[in-house]
């Protein structure tokens, strides 16, 4: 290796140019974690495990389908696998787009068994305004009312994922992600993932001297988040606790979402000097697991105390949630984009179509 390509690789990796990634990377996780807290409003909950937990399917997938959509993009910028020993070091960002289509929802439709109500809420995508009024009613007392949250008014996700890829024997590359725990904005995130791809032109004679080459790609990501939640008695109403402590039985309530993402497929690129045209085609799930922790006061009806109202005492609190999956989406996927590569340096760009479209941007070095 040269002089020069010793001193490329010591400016791209300076102080300046690890500081700016640094600085880039907190914030678009301190985003990814907000993303899962947009949770001011928890009067759904009120209703109880099934229709609160349905509600908050519908309220978030959106977010959770754009955010398994961006996991899914960035792992190739060519389809040629790194030869023996080779390797490279990448940090992308991957945005997931929310169609217009998924910013609303009708709250008639999603399901509901206790709350009653009827009209187009916003999801965490959508507008910011509140939506229809939902009631819970038993025996003639209303247990809740509310009118559903607004949206964040957001809909591009963005995802960064640094990765790096080494060359194995027979043609295969081995790539990793890996992010550890890191507290953020009172929650935390991390991530891991890994990918491997196998060249098919190595079974053709004289692939040498062809400018394209042409793999087989697969992917696994896993993103987990933790975001704590504040579900209080309803201001006003009556309480009448014995065994919990308004001021600190409730404060240990959290949400955890963990995000997975699968990509397979067949990868090509298109190899000039400086340039690499590359695309691909395949298939994408994903799905999410969500988990509600710790003490929620729900109200429940005791005529001892009101007959008029509900009232919230040890019989209404709930300990945790039944977790629950979220199936997001599966399909094909294709994609098309360009790298430049410049001595060991690589910027490189792509646009991903499926459920939920993806734009990925990257920056890195690669040897080999």
């Amino acid at each position: 290796m040269s002089v020069s390509t010793y001193e490329l690789i010591l400016t791209v990796m300076n102080n300046r140019f690890t500081k700016r990634i640094g600085a880039l990377t907190g914030a678009l996780l301190i985003f990814s974690t907000l993303a899962f807290s947009q949770f001011d409003n928890l009067d759904f909950l009120r209703s109880g495990a099934t229709d609160g937990l349905t509600y908050i399917k519908s309220y978030i997938a959106p977010w959770t389908n754009a955010f398994g959509a961006g996991l899914n993009g960035g792992w190739y910028n060519t389809a040629k696998p790194h030869k023996l020993g080779g390797f490279d070091i990448t940090f992308g960002i991957n945005a997931g787009f929310v169609p217009s289509s998924a910013t609303t929802f009708d709250v008639s439709k999603i399901g509901l068994t206790t709350l009653t109500g009827t009209g187009m809420a916003s999801t965490v995508a959508g507008p910011d305004k509140e939506g229809p009024t939902l009631t819970a009613t038993k025996g003639g007392i209303t247990l809740t009312s509310f009118k559903t949250p607004p949206g964040a008014n957001w809909k591009i996700i963005p995802v960064p994922t640094l990765q790096a890829g080494i060359g194995l024997p027979f043609g295969t590359e081995l790539k990793v992600r890996y992010m550890p725990k890191i507290n953020i904005s009172d929650g935390d995130i991390s991530l891991w993932g890994v990918g491997l791809v196998h060249s098919l032109m190595q079974y053709m004679p004289g692939n040498k001297l062809l400018p394209f080459d042409v793999s087989l790609f697969g992917g696994y990501t896993k993103l987990k988040g933790n975001v704590p939640l504040s579900l209080q008695p309803q201001e006003g109403s009556p309480t009448n606790y014995s065994t919990y402590n308004s001021a600190i039985s409730f404060q240990d309530q959290n949400m955890s979402a963990t995000i997975t993402a699968m990509n397979v497929g067949v990868i090509a690129s298109l190899n000039i000097p400086v340039l690499t045209v590359y695309g691909g085609l395949g298939y994408t799930k994903t799905s999410t697991e969500i988990k509600l922790t710790g003490n929620y006061p729900l109200p429940t009806l005791n005529p001892a105390i009101s007959v008029t109202e509900a009232v919230y005492e040890d019989a209404g609190v709930v300990n945790g949630f039944k977790p629950f999956e979220m199936k997001n989406f599966s399909g094909l996927r294709a994609n098309i984009g360009l790298r430049v590569k410049l001595a060991v340096v690589t910027i490189h760009a792509d646009y991903t179509r499926a459920n939920y479209n993806v734009i990925s941007t990257g920056l890195g070095i690669s040897f080999r």
